[in-house]
């Protein structure tokens, strides 16, 4: 219940008030003038716009107010009264925000109404006058309670509402009037239980008649809630209100939230209700709830509370007593403690260990209290240390808690901060992971280390408290200890205890530490492969040469170097963990360190010594191994390996390795502690043999073929090459050489080897595309995806749907398992469909009806199409015969006329051609049936109907005798046919004054089938004609008949308004007129693509649904904070930055923009409803009503399979559309079912301050709630309460639901303080999640969207939740996505295949082998109380959980969970349109992706998997961002070493004078690292799954087509925005959300805005790719050939001209040449304009500069350092140039490149006088200043001269000079942001900003001009648009008019 507690009026108001009021105010004066004499016009008072610190008390009042006054004006202004009376009790000074601005403006309106409102009074008094409008409501709701009719249910819910607030109202003027007024008055109190808001169980007396409450399951699930006899304090309870149950106890002694408690408890009796109902044949009744539905419940909720227990060493508080009634209570009592503990503890329910520690200590006193235990200290009756008072549980057990999450968030500082200065959630959860935590005692003491959050400065000691020791004493002694350890010194302060665990340093390091096997794993390959290639192998046996092995095992040396680094990290890396780390582990830690340094020490002496000294042994037998030798280092590296031997055995049997993890024996942990730490989560997460047998053979033939792969093409071709370019002597350098005694050309072999090696690190992850490719491909074709994929395949299986339907989403209703093996042999399709399966093809017609309907709603087509499509509805179909829809049976008409109208032969031969063709001869049966029936109707004469069906019944004989080719002239049988739609067309108009038409058809059709088509004529006619001669005479001829058919009564014309007729009559019309392009119907793309995938997705491998009933139940939260609700008018009409979204929409979606006119019967826009627009175009975006749409989908079917499950046939044949008008009591229990099993909540966290502030966005979110009653809001209040000592701020969870138009607030639970302490989307669904239902939760994002068909299949997902599948069953369920953006560009095009690739064959991989499939996304279905009970659904640290979804599966996985995937299923997705959206989406995942490599989870399961999984982790996660960003780098590092190799002159030495022949194929090897082999192969799965579900020609065409439009392009460009931010965030940190807007309009980008986002991740980097190009291509042209150089360099040349105009090809209009103008002004009013407090980067380059290198500011040393090093890479790059330059005469000392930094600071002094010219002289002394620069400019072109004159100063030189000095330029400006703390305060700091800007202007010209030059050019702007809107041309689309939209409009 949240029924509004309202401040109860002191008795001087309330008499002073009220009597004044009620008692003398008949001889009151006026107060107003101004009403008197008028007659009142009563207007609504604004009850919406409220002050936020009275809305929730007063704001039902005046909504009643409002609603009643037409009627009761009286009662309308005492509720106002009541109202403001309420409103100044609560703020008597007004001091809340907007608080006296309304008491004035409602005391006004009660003054003016107070006169002329007591007229109209119709009883004697006020209080009277309440009482009856008060009683004739209650009394209305007594009488219709029953009732289940719609229209009356809506009415109930308002009384319930008007009759709770008249009931306060009522209840506070009765206190008032005195004794005798109560004496009057009814027992108000009593009855006011009749009108609690509720959700959806309403549990007071007045909602006991609601369809809800009268299910069994609730009934029985109420009456164990409510079970409380035994109970202490009952009788107490008793005396407050009629019902009391165990939530009602558990409030009275803990002291918990009134609203918690009314939301928990409809949670425990639904999930008791839900079941129960799938236990109740298992138990002996089924209004009780059974011993086994409790049991089920416990065994849930406590599976980590027990496991915790265990894990700690303690005993569990959980005591059950030994009688069964009292045990069931107790275990619902510990049920409800629990959700209780949850509902309430706020952003503690990201710490379920924590919570296990309350629910520990409450648990205790819970018993206690029930078995009437004694205090030890006090001798009374034991009582909870935290019980009794209001709110005692939120104030003094979940604040002091979450004081310390908030402080320590705090000191994050919007991520500015590094990890190990503070504590996230995941600290102060883990802190309840050690037997510690218990040191805090209960009543928790709040001088608890654990509470400290600022960190000491002094050197005090830590405060040490007394150990909890293991005592086998009583139950109460351990708890007694538990609660009282004092500590030894009590007056030391608390210290802060630092990180636990576990340390998020920034380092590359982590990636190493996390995956030390793995690398170790490359590192010695890598080794062992050289060595073999340099021996020169033949055949890999030749291994087993002792010599050979013997050096390959020099690998292990390798090896513990490796593990002593391991271990030292592990060390350096916790060490600010270490207070709360366990002894034991510090201990390991310092061990592995010793014994890693003495294997460092002991293997390379043994080898060093035992080199070539061999013991050899003969084997007998001529066995293979011949003579087997070893020596003394092999012996040792056998011991070395004997722990590896260890890990090995248990990798192969699981079963043992996870035993000893889970288990606690002494033993077991001995053993577990040295492999890895003790921790609580990641133990026993083994899968099963099989599961491990798959995924290791997947990695053994991936690392099969890549060593192969690595040892034949990069490293054997570089062992030769290697070896001659060591033992040639280069003696000559062209620089000064460093290192001159280096011998073998050391820094050769580097410049070579480098690249190749780093290609050989990152590789794996193009195999792993190979191979993803080729399984996922596989195993989508054995889980028969894209069966059906196009319209002729769904055409030619469309028979076979009702079966496969019937066989997946109709409940079996008998169990047989006689076809058991048949399904197991057989596919479930080509059964033969069985009796239950005719009668079931009922419900798929109503099903599929459903489905056409819904694509009409949806404007997907149109009502012609929606008749072709649609299956009639008739008795026919319980007997198993269905009338195929029209679109099947196109043409087959025309073929089988076209067939019998050139046929000679007999009867037999023809029904044979036409049964050849199932459809044909359907198609002549019902047209046939169909024109008996028609006539059948029409004609109502008797003569006439004697005739026509004389002739039919001749035709029949015809038929049986086998004559009818012989008796009737089948080519006449078109001219029939052309009659026939003659005269259907007529009946089919239906219009009057058509009658003579209609009877000439009937006439011309009778003449030609009795003249033409019968061979013999008709003997009905003759016999007729015989009859009228004989008995004609005179007065018969003396009057003229009216020919046949021609009399008025002859023909019933038009037919009957009788919608099933009609139906008939227009089929039978679709039939005779519909020809081949109903073939190609639906034309719509999306309703083919949506009926395919739903077709093909019956015929996969899916659990049989159960019936709703006996159903999981579920709920769906949507996270929603400022995003677009609704499109505004405004928005649809009008847009700065773009096209308007209506005229968009109409060009993007033409086809379905002429459906919806024709659905709203309009021909031009502006005759639309333009709320209907708004909807319209809405449902295009991606808005929140386009996601809740699709989710109430759900809603919708659940209610459709409930009375497929429900009705009887007569319901079916009614239709189901008219249940909730012919059949009100059906729909009422189908709505109760629903609401029991589907729950929508959307966490719209802002809704309270939009609404407040009068935002439109509040208005349509409560309109999305009117539509959709069962739709919930759940929102955070924040509100300032009056208190004597101030205003404080509350926060409160408050869920709201629509209630006669309003909404209406069901729970508020407060909250300790702002819930946003992490981050924004995790922490707005974790206030929200209390709110949900049932026992899975789909968590959905707002731009997702469903469809009708696919929330059928809802029951048979949630099924898998039962399916064990390995070892346990599924706690998150996936399923795929269709991303619904993808038509918009090319751009959203490329997007949506690669996610769609990803959603599909990646993910399908992920599952299932590899079993490393997380969270991704929020389609995932979770098992609810497992997460409820481990943390939640995501994780909220701030920074750290910045990708929060994932986490959720990485938590998962840790705590034993087991996540599946499945593509029977999906939803739509919405994505990213244009580059600048999507690349912010790449940079926040990038960010997210670096955040992961930090974090202690991607530790963990990189420590925890087994080998093969751990690499699925790797290559699956953080793995593909590392390979990106090794791929770059290896880009660099091979450029820097040619550059290297040609500037030093070892290239040119090692070609031509050492002639080195193999060259080539070094240059070969080079060739082969090119990065762009990534980009290309990691689209290889996308084609695969385009060809699965589309066909392999269409994937092909579709590949090429993405070429053609520059998908390499985009793909190369956004493989720089992942490597760019992953790296970054690594190294500095700033990870932060980037907000992409989900635009859906395609629109232009500024140059300012392009230049803004790329410069640093992309233009920067591609400029110093270019001068790296071409200063190699300069200095290598004399001794190279050109082919060599295009062959190593082609693909960095691809990459670096992607990078710098990529942005601009993809920028609709970005040639157009007045969008250039405007760019190049606003570029240079950008560049000038100066930054400073407030300025926007986007207006000023200083702002945005100063944004840019923000992070540098909080960067750490190390950082710093990695920073300075890379900016060295310049000034080695200017080294090498200067040497060649013309002026240095050959010149090798050192005292040339001295001289270059002499120049560089001559130039920099000129640019600094100059700048200072400019401030000093610029604006009084111009012509001065214009003169010094002049001589100045002089100075410098006449010392040029000079030194071209003196010293040979070349043109080359000059060319030369500027590729030096400008990159070295850069490296300085580098330098100093990286110094910038150290300079800023000194003059330098301002030379580097304007030399930055002067790069950045520089950079941006060199940018600009060639588009500028482009933009001349107009055949541009046409390529440019025709490739960017490709897919959008070939849907025949306007594009033009778009682009051009803004003008227009």
């Amino acid at each position: 219940m949240a029924e509004i507690v309202l401040a109860e009026p002191t008795n001087d108001i309330a008499s002073t008030s009220y009597g004044r009021t009620y008692i003398s105010s008949d001889t009151r004066p006026f107060t107003r003038s101004l009403t008197y004499g008028r007659e009142h016009v009563p207007e609504p008072f604004d009850s919406e716009k409220l002050p936020v610190t009275l809305v929730s008390h007063i704001q039902k009042f005046l909504r009643v107010a409002n609603q009643i006054e037409s009627e009761e004006p009286r009662v309308a202004y005492l509720c106002r009264f009541h109202a403001f009376e309420v409103a100044h009790n609560l703020d008597r000074n007004s001091s809340g925000r907007g608080v006296r601005q309304f008491k004035t403006a409602l005391l006004q309106r009660l003054e003016q109404d107070e006169e002329v409102t007591i007229n109209k009074r119709k009883d004697k008094s006020d209080l009277r006058e309440l009482r009856r409008v008060y009683r004739e409501y209650k009394y209305f709701i007594i009488e219709h309670g029953g009732e289940c009719t719609l229209e009356n249910r809506d009415k109930l819910n308002k009384a319930h509402a008007i009759a709770q607030v008249l009931d306060e109202v009522l209840t506070t003027v009765t206190t008032a009037a005195g004794s005798q007024a109560l004496a009057e008055t009814d027992s108000i109190s009593a009855k006011s239980e009749y009108f609690v808001p509720y959700n959806i169980l309403p549990l007071d007396r007045g909602g006991v008649h609601q369809a809800i409450m009268q299910l069994p399951e609730i009934k029985a699930s109420v009456a164990a809630v409510r079970s409380v006899r035994g109970l202490p304090f009952v009788e107490d309870l008793k005396r407050r209100a009629a019902y009391i149950d165990l939530f009602d106890w558990l409030q009275f002694c803990f002291g918990f939230q009134k609203g918690n408690v009314a939301n928990q408890r409809e949670h425990l009796i639904l999930l008791l209700a839900n079941t129960h109902i799938r236990q109740t044949h298992k138990e002996a009744s089924p209004l009780k709830i059974g011993d086994g539905v409790v049991d089920g419940l416990l065994k849930k909720f406590f599976k980590n509370y027990k496991d915790w227990c265990k894990f700690l060493g303690k005993k569990s508080n959980i005591e059950l007593p030994f009688i069964k009634q009292e045990a069931q209570q107790y275990k619902l009592l510990y049920i409800s403690l629990y959700l209780l503990i949850w509902g309430e503890a706020a952003n503690l329910r990201f710490m379920p260990e924590c919570l296990c520690y309350i629910f520990h200590h409450m648990a205790y006193e819970m018993h206690n209290v029930l078995t009437g235990a004694v205090s030890m200290i006090t001798g009374e009756r034991f009582m909870p240390a935290y019980g009794g008072g209001s709110e005692a549980f939120l104030n003094l057990v979940v604040s002091p808690i979450y004081k310390v999450i908030s402080q320590e968030a705090m000191k994050n500082r919007n991520g500015t901060t590094d990890h190990s200065t503070w504590r996230n959630y995941d600290d102060l959860n883990e802190f309840f992971w050690s037997p510690n935590c218990f040191e805090i005692g209960w009543p928790m003491r709040l001088d608890h280390d654990f509470f400290c959050v600022q960190p000491l400065n002094n050197g005090k000691k830590k405060k040490s408290w007394i150990p909890l020791r293991k005592s086998e004493g009583k139950k109460s002694n351990i708890n007694e200890d538990e609660e009282m350890g004092t500590p030894l010194d009590e007056t030391r302060k608390p210290k802060w205890l630092g990180k636990t665990n576990f340390v998020e340093i920034r380092s590359f390091w982590q990636i190493f530490r996390s995956f030390d096997r793995m690398w170790s794993f490359l590192i010695l390959s890598l080794q062992a492969l050289i060595i073999m290639a340099s021996h020169d192998l033949e055949s890999p046996l030749q291994i087993f040469d002792s010599t050979i092995l013997e050096d390959v095992m020099s690998i292990f040396i390798t090896s513990a170097v490796l593990k002593l680094i391991q271990a030292i990290l592990d060390i350096a890396f916790t060490w600010k963990a270490r207070y709360t780390m366990d002894s034991a582990q510090r201990i390991k830690n310092v061990v592995k360190v010793v014994l890693a340094m003495i294997w460092t020490i002991v293997l390379p002496v043994l080898y060093s010594r035992s080199r070539r000294k061999y013991t050899c042994y003969s084997t007998q037998n001529g066995s293979w191994l011949g003579e087997w030798c070893y020596s003394s280092y092999m012996v040792a590296v056998a011991f070395y390996l004997t722990t590896n031997a260890v890990s090995m055995v248990l990798f192969l049997v699981p079963v043992v390795g996870k035993y000893i993890e889970t288990s606690n024996t002494r033993i077991c942990t001995i053993f577990t502690l040295w492999t890895q730490p003790r921790l609580y989560i990641g133990r026993g997460m083994q899968e099963s043999q099989v599961s491990i047998l798959k995924y290791s053979l997947f990695w053994v033939l991936l690392f099969l073929s890549k060593f192969s792969f690595s040892y034949t093409f990069e490293i054997k071709p570089l062992i030769s090459p290697t070896r001659q370019i060591m033992r040639i002597g280069v003696k000559n350098y062209d620089w000064h050489e460093l290192f001159p005694k280096v011998k073998n050309n050391a820094g050769a072999i580097a410049a070579i080897w480098s690249p190749i090696i780093l290609v050989y690190f990152m590789d794996a992850q193009i195999w792993y595309s190979v191979y993803c490719a080729v399984f996922g491909g596989v195993y989508g074709i054995l889980h028969h995806l894209g069966e059906i994929r196009t319209q002729g395949m769904l055409r030619s299986r469309f028979d076979t749907l009702p079966s496969a339907f019937n066989a997946c989403l109709i409940p079996k209703q008998i169990k047989d398992n006689k076809d058991g093996i048949k399904k197991w042999i057989f596919h479930q399709k080509f059964l033969k469909a069985s009796g239950n399966e005719k009668n079931g093809a009922v419900k798929f017609v109503l099903v599929w009806n459903q489905i056409i309907s819904s694509f009409r709603e949806e404007d997907l087509i149109s009502n012609r199409e929606m008749d072709l499509m649609k299956i009639p509805v008739s008795t026919e179909l319980f007997s198993g015969q269905i009338r195929w829809p029209v679109f099947l049976l196109a043409n087959k008409l025309s073929i089988a006329l076209s067939i019998a109208r050139d046929f000679k032969g007999e009867d037999h031969n023809l029904l044979k051609r036409i049964r050849k063709d199932n459809y044909v001869y359907l198609v002549v049966i019902e047209c046939y049936e169909s024109l008996k029936c028609m006539l059948d109707i029409l004609v109502v004469g008797d003569l006439e109907r004697s005739i026509i069906f004389g002739i039919l019944n001749e035709i029949e004989e015809s038929i049986g005798r086998s004559s009818l080719v012989e008796d009737l002239r089948m080519s006449e049988l078109p001219a029939l046919h052309a009659k026939c739609t003659e005269l259907v067309e007529l009946l089919v108009e239906g219009n009057e004054s058509h009658y003579y038409k209609v009877v000439k058809a009937i006439q011309d059709i009778f003449e030609l089938v009795t003249n033409d088509l019968l061979v013999n004529g008709s003997r009905t006619l003759d016999l007729l004609y015989t009859q009228q001669l004989e008995g004609e005479d005179t007065e018969f001829f003396s009057q003229h008949e009216p020919e046949l058919f021609a009399s008025k009564h002859s023909i019933h014309f038009p037919l009957p308004d009788s919608g099933p007729l009609m139906d008939k009559i227009n089929r039978f019309h679709l039939l005779l007129t519909v020809k081949d392009k109903a073939m190609y119907i639906p034309s719509n793309l999306e309703a083919r693509r949506r009926i395919s995938y739903f077709s093909t997705s019956l015929f996969m491998d899916m659990p049989k649904a159960p019936k709703v009933r006996n159903m999981l139940s579920f709920s769906i939260l949507t996270p929603h904070f400022m995003e677009e609700v609704k499109f505004s008018k405004k928005e649809l009409h009008t847009s700065k930055e773009a096209v308007p979204i209506s005229f968009y929409m109409q060009k993007i979606y033409p086809d379905e923009w002429r459906n919806f006119l024709e659905r709203m019967r309009c021909e031009e826009l502006n005759e639309i409803n333009e709320d209907k627009l708004r909807d319209w175009a809405s449902f295009r975006g991606q808005t929140l009503s386009r996601t809740v749409r699709g989710m109430m989908y759900c809603r919708k079917a659940l209610k459709l399979q409930a009375f497929l499950d429900m009705a009887e046939d007569d319901d079916i044949l009614q239709g189901y559309e008219s249940i909730d008008r012919e059949n009100g009591t059906l729909s009422a229990q189908l709505d109760a079912m629903v609401d029991m099993k589907f729950t929508h909540v959307v966490s719209c966290q802002i809704y309270g301050s939009q609404k407040a502030s009068g935002d439109a966005q509040a208005q349509d979110t409560l309109e999305l709630m009117i539509r959709y009653p069962s739709l919930r809001l759940a929102y955070v209040e924040e509100k300032e309460e009056i208190v004597a000592d101030g205003t404080p701020k509350v926060y409160s969870s408050i869920l709201v639901k629509a209630v006669n138009g309003f909404d209406q607030e069901i729970y508020r639970i407060k909250l300790p303080g702002p819930p946003n302490i992490g981050e924004g989307k995790p922490e707005n669904q974790n206030h929200a999640i209390i709110f949900t239902r049932g026992e899975a939760l789909q968590a959905i994002d707002m731009n997702q969207d469903n469809y009708l068909e696919e929330a059928l299949k809802m029951r048979n997902l949630l099924q898998e939740f039962l399916r064990v599948q390995g070892r346990r069953p599924p706690t998150i369920i996936g399923m795929r996505e269709h991303i619904f953006t993808g038509s918009v560009s090319s751009l959203a095009w490329f997007m949506s295949y690669q996610e769609t690739s990803f959603v599909t064959i990646g993910q399908r991989l992920l599952a299932n082998p590899l079993r490393v499939r997380f969270h991704y996304g929020h389609p995932d279905l979770f098992d609810r109380i497992f997460h409820l009970t481990r943390g939640g659904i995501s994780k909220a640290s701030k920074t750290i959980n910045l990708s929060e979804d994932v986490f959720a599966g990485f938590n998962t996985t840790l705590r034993r969970g087991y996540v599946t995937f499945h593509e029977y299923m999906q939803v739509g997705k919405g994505r990213d349109v244009g580059l600048n959206q999507i690349s912010k989406f790449e940079a926040k995942v990038a960010n997210g992706n670096s955040e992961q490599t930090l974090s202690r989870d991607i530790y963990r399961l990189g420590r925890r998997f087994d080998f093969f999984r751990m690499l699925s982790c790797y290559f699956t996660t953080i793995g593909f961002y590392f390979n990106s960003l090794i791929s770059v780098i290896g880009v660099y590092v091979f450029l820097y070493g040619q550059l290297y190799l040609v500037l030093s002159g070892l290239q040119r030495a090692l070609l031509l004078e050492a002639r080195v022949k193999n060259i080539e194929s070094l240059e070969t090897a080079l060739a082969s690292q090119s990065f762009i082999q990534l980009g290309l192969l990691t689209g290889l799965p996308m084609v695969v799954e385009i060809g699965l579900e589309r066909g392999f020609l269409t994937a092909l065409k579709d590949f090429v087509l993405m070429q053609l439009q520059l998908a390499s392009v985009f793909f190369t460009f956004s493989y720089g925005t992942k490597s760019h931010y992953y790296g970054r965030t690594i190294l500095h940190g700033g990870a932060k959300y980037i907000p992409t807007g989900r635009k859906v309009v395609v629109f232009h980008a500024s140059f300012t805005e392009n230049y803004r986002l790329y410069s640093r991740s992309h233009f920067v980097k591609g400029f110093e790719l270019l001068l790296l190009l071409i200063v190699y291509d300069l200095f290598r042209r004399s001794y190279q050939s050109s082919m060599a150089y295009v062959l190593i360099t082609y693909a960095i040349w691809f990459m670096s001209l992607t990078w710098l105009f990529a942005p601009f090809l993809f920028n609709p209009s970005g040639f157009n040449w007045g969008k250039i103008v405007d760019d190049w002004k606003d570029w240079n009013k950008w560049i000038k304009q100066q930054g400073g407090i407030g300025i926007q980067q986007d207006k000023s380059w200083q702002s945005w500069w100063n944004d840019e290198q923000a992070h540098l500011l909080h960067s750490g040393l190390t950082s710093r350092l990695i920073e300075l090093l890379l900016s060295l890479r310049f000034f080695l790059y200017q080294y090498g140039l200067v040497y060649h330059l013309d002026i240095s005469g050959q010149n090798k000392n050192f005292v040339v490149y001295v001289l270059s930094w002499v120049v560089i600071v001559l130039i920099f002094l000129l640019v600094k006088v100059v700048n200072v010219g400019r401030q000093y002289l610029s604006a009084s002394y111009h012509l001065a200043f214009r003169l010094f620069k002049a001589l100045l400019f002089l100075g410098v072109m006449a010392t040029i001269v000079a030194l071209s004159i003196i010293c040979d100063l070349s043109v080359r030189d000059l060319v030369v000079c500027c590729l030096a000095f400008l990159p070295t330029g850069w490296g300085l400006i580098l330098v100093a942001q990286t110094l910038r703390p150290k300079i800023e305060g000194m003059g330098l700091w301002q030379f580097a900003r304007v030399f930055a800007r002067a790069y950045d202007y520089g950079m941006g010209i060199v940018l600009f001009a060639p588009i500028a030059i482009l933009a001349w050019l107009p055949i541009i702007s046409a390529f440019q648009t025709r490739f960017l809107f490709n897919e959008a041309f070939s849907r025949r689309l306007q594009i033009q008019p778009i682009l051009a939209g803004k003008k227009k409009h």
